[in-house]
């Protein structure tokens, strides 16, 4: 895999500065984002031509009054309890829109787990254990950066868990 080198400030999302900061080798792929798309996970993966199994979406979730992120594949939907569960917590629902972008610093459809305004408990599908790299945003509508989950899982100092169910 590709290491894009980035320096703090040249441009790159927090998720890229972040991954390079760490030294962690990625690679990113960006696409034409389409406004009408009703699903941004999907529209990513189908663009860049990659099994939606790998391609990973960033959800956000009120824990027991704590945000949460959730890392769950594009193909997979988020199983409420068992991501409480996973979070040590009783009871979880998807979190405010608004509430979120303001944790995270990032737009809807854009949220990375990496380089988040402000750092999220954070638990990724232990399905993302099955894929030699996955794609996850990469700060912003119509690029995805490609990593380890290892690695991702080191960055975001995330627990893996079954949190995702089949649709």
């Amino acid at each position: 895999m590709a290491r894009k080198k980035q320096k703090a400030g040249s441009g790159g999302t927090p998720a890229t500065v972040a991954a390079t900061k760490a030294g962690v080798d990625f690679t990113l792929h960006s696409y034409e984002h389409d406004p009408a798309a009703p699903s941004y996970g999907e529209e990513a993966a189908e663009a860049l031509g990659l099994d939606p199994g790998q391609v990973f979406k960033t959800l956000v979730a009120d824990v027991d009054g704590a945000l949460t992120v959730a890392v769950v594949p594009v193909s997979g939907s988020l199983d409420l309890k068992a991501l409480a569960a996973a979070a040590g917590g009783k009871r979880a629902a998807m979190a405010d829109p608004a509430a979120a972008e303001r944790a995270t610093g990032y737009v809807r459809g854009g949220i990375s787990p990496l380089g988040q305004r402000r750092a999220l408990p954070t638990v990724v599908d232990a399905s993302a254990e099955g894929h030699a790299t996955v794609c996850v945003s990469a700060g912003r509508r119509g690029l995805e950066i490609e990593l380890a989950p290892a690695d991702l899982v080191k960055l975001t100092g995330a627990v893996t868990a079954p949190i995702a169910r089949s649709r």
